[in-house]
């Protein structure tokens, strides 16, 4: 079980974890050591590695990120336990029209995923979706109550940076366009709104 390791820092989004990605599936087991020189690449690169059942541990050194990624014989199934369900929502209403409507169609749907048997796997919040996930949004308890019920919240990285709303985000994590893409293109079902 040798070490890899793959130098990431100064490389934009995404990169970093097409990077890391390459070099794990090039792996049968062991440890590849990422370093990157951003919050939003450490993030990125552990959230795909624990998605792909690996063990990520992350050590902050001189200014930069060193994440160390444990690869072994055992892959988490929890993904494959139910339909591999993906939401997009790409606003921050339901519809169009109305904007007042809107919003209150968004809760009431958001609130009605809470009641389903079997939840999406994941909900990705793009462009103005992802003032469902800030601070000061109307559904953010209901979001929590998904998130405690398994299903991974994501917000987009360059939108919560393009509307300056990046250091409101309240519940999820933040994600960048490799990972959204992987996620529909692995879903059984993807629905956007």
């Amino acid at each position: 079980m040798g070490e890899n390791i793959v130098d990431a820092r100064g490389l934009r989004c995404p990169q970093p974890v097409i990077k890391t990605k390459k070099a794990l599936e090039e792996m049968a087991e062991g440890t590849l050591l990422v370093m990157v020189d951003s919050d939003a690449a450490r993030t990125n690169v552990a959230n795909m590695s624990t998605s792909k059942g690996h063990r990520v541990e992350v050590e902050e050194k001189e200014g930069d990120y060193h994440i160390s990624i444990i690869k072994g014989g055992t892959e988490c199934y929890l993904y494959n336990l139910r339909d591999k369900t993906v939401i997009v929502f790409g606003s921050d209403v339901l519809g169009s029209g109305s904007e007042e409507l809107g919003k209150i169609l968004m809760k009431s749907y958001i609130y009605t995923l809470l009641e389903e048997d079997s939840p999406p796997q994941s909900i990705i919040f793009i462009n103005r979706g992802v003032f469902l996930t800030i601070e000061g949004s109307e559904v953010l308890e209901d979001l929590k109550k998904l998130e405690e019920r398994g299903v991974e919240i994501l917000s987009c990285g360059t939108c919560l940076e393009f509307f300056q709303k990046k250091d409101k985000l309240k519940i999820g994590s933040v994600t960048n366009m490799y990972t959204i893409s992987e996620k529909m293109a692995e879903a059984d079902k993807t629905f956007t709104l």
